[in-house]
């Protein structure tokens, strides 16, 4: 039986329905692909021009939605929600946080094509030479650093790849009869399907998963999706879809990318599923961006890609992640740091929750799509029953017990010296 919301919770619920629906016809990946004609002239030529896409390739392909009068909904609702929850109301915060965020998302988009592009995805997403800390390496240094250790790896690893042999058609199958079991409440089924409209290998949304057609995959690839789309996507999609009272915790705005991106990694190499070259990968999307903020052009991206061991069609396929919604030659859009960063930041914010004895607070990173900023606001709000705990959670959160034994032994290791046990170990290579 549902309990009725009190006055308060309905304020709120009705305020958060409304920044659901305001964000509703914003799609930032759709707004910012490239099509398949950009990659046909672009291999018709040789791979030796830049591919057509400048600022009127945008504008012929207009957004979806008034963009002076979506921002000016934004505004509004920004305004309402100060003056029905006050100024320091926590729900509020992050709502009157999100309607600003959602704002900037606009502008972004009203930029494709522009410098301007570049410039506002890195506010809302960050840049590869953010620190993690003062006076820390920043992302940038990130990705050299893994680069150096992933090609000693390559060069002395007796492993091999896994063979690629399951059709898009075959994953469908494997991955719904799995995530049947995870996710089996008849009422909101999660359904796998083909997509030929995707950049990437696999892309969830509210309750789906999209898979490439045209791709090939290994049991692996199968296990990652499973993984990353499904434990962790669509999961704190699901969880944030039951929400009561803060129903915007099912949608995503820019800064809980990091964070769900940055969940989805942790939980690939917690669950022993990830490998290097899928850690090459996130590499090379750290250094891209860099490169890009450098000044590099799509085409030095594509030689830098080619010269990493990738086919043609994977070089164009990375490429084009960084460059979309600008040109091939003003600037990236940033989302790709997400992974690398999050991976980092979540980790951190683990390992001092078992440092501190606040074990409840991690599974809250699963409760919708949550920002690490907010997570203190959230378990006061779980706590008053306001926010409801997460329904769906992997395997490795739903019991606690191994993930503390490893960041107990995590937060020793953490303090040892590399360079002393560079030197003391020696000997022993």
């Amino acid at each position: 039986m549902t309990t009725a919301l009190t006055p308060y919770q309905e304020t709120v619920r009705g305020l958060s329905d409304r920044l659901v629906e305001a964000q509703r016809p914003i799609r930032v990946l759709d707004s910012i692909k490239w099509d398949a004609g950009v990659r046909e002239r672009f291999f018709q030529r040789g791979c030796k021009e830049l591919p057509d896409v400048d600022r009127a390739y945008y504008e012929a392909r207009p957004l979806p939605f008034d963009a002076d009068a979506k921002r000016r909904e934004f505004q509004e609702l920004e305004r309402d929600i100060q003056q029905k929850l006050g100024n320091y109301n926590p729900l509020g915060v992050i709502m009157r946080r999100m309607c600003r965020e959602y704002d900037s998302v606009v502008q972004m988009l009203e930029a494709r094509g522009l410098p301007e592009f570049s410039r506002l995805s890195q506010r809302l997403y960050g840049s590869a030479h953010d620190a993690f800390h003062a006076g820390d390496p920043s992302l940038a240094d990130l990705g050299t650093m893994m680069s150096e250790a992933l090609t000693n790896i390559g060069r002395n690893s007796q492993g091999h790849e896994e063979e690629k042999d399951l059709s898009g058609e075959a994953v469908v199958a494997i991955l719904q009869e799995r995530l049947s079991a995870v996710f089996p409440d008849p009422q909101r089924p999660v359904r796998v399907m083909l997509s030929d409209g995707i950049i990437s290998d696999a892309a969830a949304g509210t309750d789906y998963i999209k898979i490439r057609g045209e791709a090939r995959f290994s049991e692996r690839d199968v296990r990652l999706m499973e993984i990353h789309e499904g434990w962790v996507h669509v999961a704190t999609t699901m969880n944030g879809m039951n929400q009561p009272v803060c129903t915007f915790l099912s949608k995503g705005p820019p800064s809980s990318t990091v964070t769900q991106e940055g969940l989805a990694i942790l939980m690939e190499v917690m669950a022993f599923a990830s490998y290097p070259s899928r850690v090459q990968r996130l590499t090379n999307r750290i250094r891209a961006v860099a490169m890009a903020q450098e000044g590099a052009t799509f085409l030095d991206l594509f030689r830098f890609l080619r010269e990493e061991g990738l086919a043609d069609d994977e070089c164009y396929a990375n490429a084009a992640r960084v460059f979309r919604g600008s040109t091939s030659t003003e600037g990236p859009f940033t989302k790709d740091i997400a992974y690398s960063k999050g991976f980092v930041l979540i980790y951190n914010y683990i390992l001092l929750a078992v440092r501190k004895g606040l074990l409840a607070r991690i599974p809250l990173l699963f409760c919708g799509k949550t920002t690490l900023e907010d997570l203190r606001t959230l378990a006061q709000l779980v706590e008053e029953g306001v926010v409801e705990p997460p329904k769906y959670l992997p395997p490795l959160f739903a019991d606690l017990s191994s993930v503390t034994a490893w960041m107990c032994y995590s937060n020793f290791l953490s303090r040892l010296s590399p360079k002393r046990i560079e030197a003391d170990y020696a000997n022993l290579f």
